[in-house]
This record gives C-alpha cells, structure tokens and sequence, in this order.
C-alpha cells in the first residue's frame, strides 16, 4: 500500500490538466531527443513538487515517463520488506493480465533481480528470456525490450521502475541515464511521504500518552490511586467496554471537567 501526501483542493483537477498537456496527439521520434528526455525530468520535478496524493504522484510520473520515452509499459513496484516481494503500484498500462500479475519475490526475474542487486538491467526481447517470469503476458501484449532500474534512497533498494517498449530497442546511455533520474526523484517523494506516515502515527501516540497520563493524574489525586493501580483501572474499564484506553482516559478527563 501506498501511503498519501496531504492534497490540495485543486490537486485532482492540475492531475487532470497534465495528463491532458501530455498525451495530446503528436508524432513521436522513434527515440526521445535531448530536449525531449529534459522534458521528463521537468515534469518529474513538477508532479513531486505538487500537493497531489502520493498515487497520482506515482501515476503521473509513469505516465510523463512513458509518454516522453516512447514504452508501450512504464510500471512502478515497491519492495515489501517483510514479506520481500516486489508489487506493481503504479502503472499507464490498461493491460488487466499486466496490472494483476502476481508479486514478485526478491531476486527473482528481472525486476526481483534489479532491486536484489541495486543495478539496472537491459533484456534486448523479455519474449525470450529465459529469467523473465510473464512471457505469456509479454507475448500477448506485444512486449520486447525491458529497462529495469532499481529506486534507492541512501543506498537502500525501495522498489524498481520497468520500461517495456513494443519493439527491438538498444537503450542509450542518456535513456538509462534519464530513468534512473526519474527512478531517484521517485524514490526520494515515496520516502518522503513515509516518513511522513511515521511522524504522524508518532505524534497520535504521544498525544494518547499524554492523555493517558492526564488520567491517571486525575484517579491518583481524586481517589487516592497509586500510578500502577491508576492505570490498571483504566486498563480494566477499556476492556470491559471494549473502548480504546484513549477514550476512557479522555472521559475521566472530561468527568473531572464538569464535576
């Protein structure tokens, strides 16, 4: 699961004017020019610098990225570090066999073996390589060249981002160079907008605590408890009415308000 970043009003709608800005019709190079790959990166810049939530984030840069170096399949997967599997979270794709492929195990196929390894990885046809797990996906989607590139936020693999183009193609130096920018600049929103989930399931349970103890303040010098028995009688009235001990605490509070 994703976390979100806090959202602005008009987040949705500066998604919508975007993804509009970039896929009108054009003709598309064969191979996305200097200027065009800067684009990219541009507007990589921009997504992470909105007030989007984190999944349009990750929509949106899959989509820039896919649209600008010309790939039939741009798709994102974060690494579960406990269970050590690697998950599609964000993709442009419409293929339903491709977007309900099952999680990948570490070091296994080609993405498994880019974040295993934090080193990106070319396969010239996937329809024929004998690592790569979805043949039949890739056959049937009409799938040949893969660069996969690992995300890293201070030398720790987080996921990996694939480009599938849909035919033969010998990736540049300056294309690797550019997704592995992307892939950073990637890395970098989805540990930001952790840290931020940690910061706040940190804050709620200082706040809890503080109220928790506020309550046990009020039994000690109201009735005459010492601390440890104070907070066995909260302990005992949360599972007697099977409320959280945050609740009977804030109602001892309130009940030394009125009384």
């Amino acid at each position: 699961m994703c976390s979100s970043l806090p959202a602005a009003r008009d987040g949705s709608k500066t998604l919508i004017r975007t993804m509009k800005k970039i896929t009108k019709t054009k003709p598309r190079p064969k191979k996305p020019s200097y200027k065009r790959q800067i684009e990219t990166l541009a507007k990589v810049s921009e997504a992470i610098a909105s007030s989007l939530y984190l999944e349009d984030i990750l929509k949106l840069i899959v989509t820039v990225t896919a649209e600008v170096m010309n790939s039939k399949i741009c798709s994102l997967m974060l690494l579960d570090q406990e269970k050590g599997t690697l998950t599609v979270k964000a993709t442009q794709s419409i293929s339903e066999a491709y977007n309900k492929k099952p999680a990948l195990m570490l070091g296994k196929g080609i993405a498994g073996k880019a974040a295993l390894t934090g080193k990106h990885i070319i396969v010239e046809d996937v329809r024929k390589d004998p690592i790569y797990n979805n043949v039949n996906i890739a056959k049937k989607e009409g799938l040949y060249s893969l660069l996969c590139v690992p995300l890293k936020v201070k030398g720790k693999v987080i996921g990996v981002l694939n480009l599938y183009t849909s035919e033969l193609h010998n990736f540049t130096k300056s294309e690797i160079g550019v997704l592995t920018a992307v892939a950073n600049q990637a890395a970098i929103v989805i540990e930001n907008s952790q840290l931020l989930v940690k910061t706040k399931v940190i804050q709620e349970e200082l706040a809890s605590r503080k109220i928790l103890e506020r309550a046990k303040g009020i039994l000690m010098k109201v009735q005459g408890y010492a601390e440890d028995d104070a907070f066995r009688r909260i302990q005992k009235l949360a599972m007697n009415t099977r409320r959280p001990m945050k609740e009977i605490a804030e109602a001892i509070i309130l009940a030394q308000r009125i009384s």
